[in-house]
């Protein structure tokens, strides 16, 4: 009798279900949002399509690491311009203002300040106690760091109220032990002035190494995840290390710090840094993603791959030799459509002695400048010149961890016009920073239905 009753239970239950079901029990499929790509500030959406990579003229340097191809690549969407000082100070800015902020939770606590006290109790953890808190919330939550293991770890930054630089108005004895903890000592500064102590300023990041994790089926999960700490700071000595001989002081003191040169692309960044910013800046819009309540949370920011570079900088032209096609440096009015050293010795012939604003000269048919001169970019790919004969002729990229020769391309205000030639490969190793060497980053398109050259 029981069973009997189960099975009619079971049935009216099931005949309930099917009623009250949209899909009338038939496989309709899982039905999400509606998808609105949303174009990222500042980048250009570039077609995906196939191209002849690598050079279509003779190789009159006589590398031969760039032997012609057919590839493919998937639509992306990348920076108009390369990243600026003034883009790349946003980043260093957030870093330093995070680890200050941190730096003032923490002793606000440990001397148990809270907000009513005033001084360092403004900048006191929002959240008193964690423990109804989630994993996930304390993993989501915006207290970076960049000190390393704290203790700390979950708790909520207050960043409602405003850092005070001004030496004059430190709130209290508190405050002022902590900032100037940031700053280099005494006796190594001079002229009256203290400034920041750089290597203080470090982002630390974690990532999945996807590659690794697909190829290496053992290997566990978090095994795959990778810990970086970087220092952000540009490296401005470069402006003295790479030319002997030679007084560039003017661009050591003043080229990323002061607002005459915002709008320049930053130099003096490794290629690790490069891919610090593309973390950040990742970080930095799903942050606000997040505020937005049901908002999406946006495609990883990277560099691009070698092929994905050559193809956005064609700006749709096969087989040409500049992005504004060629075969000459100067237009037909003859004016230089770079950035580079024309005659030797000459760096001025251009108009330009060192860089140039990021939109300078006429973009590419993508709508990207400076694809060929004013700095080289960093890309994410591992120099191998026979890479080109090995590669996948879909979405090619070489990418060897254990290869510190990284690949940058479209050559720079110092460059001589074959290394402007879209084709042309050059490297440098990913731990040094240079005074023609920037970067530029792209992002992810969702879908394959923009293509430039497919029906």
């Amino acid at each position: 009798m029981d069973m009997k009753k189960f099975i009619l239970l079971t049935a009216v239950l099931a005949i309930l279900t099917s009623c009250g079901s949209k899909d009338r029990g038939e496989l309709v499929g899982v039905k999400g949002k509606k998808w609105h790509p949303e174009k990222p500030y500042g980048m250009e959406l570039i077609p995906g399509g196939a191209f002849i990579m690598g050079k279509a003229d003779d190789d009159l340097a006589g590398v031969q690491d760039a032997p012609s191809k057919t590839v493919t690549v998937r639509a992306f969407y990348m920076d108009a311009t390369e990243i600026t000082n003034s883009e790349y100070r946003q980043f260093v800015n957030w870093v330093r203002d995070s680890i200050v902020r941190m730096k003032l939770a923490v002793l606000a606590d440990e001397v148990g300040k809270v907000p009513e006290d005033g001084g360092i109790g403004e900048y006191a953890f929002k959240d008193a106690d964690t423990a109804n808190m989630s994993v996930y919330e304390k993993y989501m939550f915006e207290n970076y760091t960049g000190l390393g293991p704290t203790g700390y770890e979950g708790r909520k930054l207050n960043k409602d109220v405003d850092l005070i630089f001004d030496t004059a108005e430190y709130p209290d004895e508190y405050y002022t032990e902590v900032m100037d903890t940031m700053y280099l000592p005494l006796e190594e500064s001079y002229n009256g002035q203290r400034t920041w102590d750089v290597k203080k300023f470090k982002f630390q990041f974690s990532y999945m190494d996807i590659q690794e994790a697909a190829r290496n089926r053992g290997i566990s999960r978090k095994d795959a995840i990778k810990k970086e700490e970087i220092e952000v700071y540009p490296d401005t000595t470069v402006w003295i290390r790479d030319f002997a001989y030679s007084y560039n002081e003017p661009m050591h003191n003043d080229y990323f710090w002061h607002d005459a040169y915002s709008d320049y692309p930053v130099v003096g960044v490794t290629w690790k840094q490069a891919k610090a910013f593309c973390e950040w800046r990742t970080i930095n819009k799903n942050s606000y993603q997040k505020s937005k309540k049901g908002a999406a949370m946006v495609n990883t920011f990277r560099l691009p791959s070698e092929a994905e570079w050559e193809y956005a900088a064609r700006g749709g032209l096969q087989a040409a030799t500049y992005p504004w096609g060629g075969p000459y440096t100067k237009s037909d009015r003859g004016c230089f459509m770079a950035n580079f050293k024309p005659v030797r010795g000459d760096y001025a012939a251009d108009q330009a002695l060192y860089t140039v604003e990021a939109k300078s000269y006429e973009p590419n048919d993508y709508n990207l400048y400076n694809m060929a001169g004013n700095v080289s970019e960093w890309v994410n790919a591992s120099y191998d010149p026979s890479a080109y004969e090995y590669t996948s002729t879909i979405n090619p990229s070489v990418n060897d961890a254990n290869n510190q020769r990284k690949i940058v391309r479209g050559g720079s205000w110092k460059d001589v016009a074959y290394f402007l030639q879209v084709s042309s490969r050059d490297y440098e190793y990913a731990d040094s920073a240079r005074s023609y060497i920037g970067f530029r980053t792209v992002q992810d398109y969702m879908g394959t239905q923009v293509t430039k050259n497919g029906k």
